[in-house]
């Protein structure tokens, strides 16, 4: 499974793009499409859109390793797409030391989405922009009648 028009759209859209380095809300070096610099990187001309787009398809790819690796159950594609911008956004570490894949390896997978909307935090303050990201993370793993609930 890889991740879907959707959820590279909702990643995208999250993320967003800036072609010159920025730190991010971690006070992390930044680039692209939320891309965290390693301490060798740096792009002190900035980045093309294509250079951006190679670098976003490593990174993902390493999210989805992440989520098949960690997760033990079936899962459908949009909880699939939920859980690789999970990945993405916040790190491989925080999934698996999270409650959200205790519930879902135990195949509660409702109790798993909410799980998702508790992430809506840098540090003790909640951001707007997390929250959106989440509640769409959350209409994207769950039918219509319970996503609505979320909204």
């Amino acid at each position: 499974m890889h991740l879907s028009a959707d959820g590279l759209e909702l990643l995208k859209k999250s993320e967003g793009f800036r072609d010159h380095t920025y730190s991010d809300v971690a006070g992390l070096r930044t680039i692209a499409y939320g891309h965290r610099l390693a301490p060798a990187e740096s792009y002190p001309g900035g980045i093309s859109l294509a250079e951006a787009e190679s670098i976003l398809a490593a990174d993902i790819a390493i999210a989805e390793s992440a989520v098949k690796r960690l997760v033990g159950v079936p899962l459908t594609q949009g909880q699939f797409d939920a859980l690789v911008d999970f990945v993405f956004n916040l790190g491989a570490g925080r999934l698996a030391s999270s409650t959200l894949l205790r519930y879902l390896n135990a195949g509660k997978y409702e109790d798993a989405a909410w799980q998702l909307l508790a992430w809506d935090h840098a540090g003790s303050r909640e951001l707007a922009a997390l929250k959106i990201r989440r509640e769409s993370e959350f209409r994207l793993w769950c039918p219509k009648s319970t996503a609505t609930q979320a909204a």
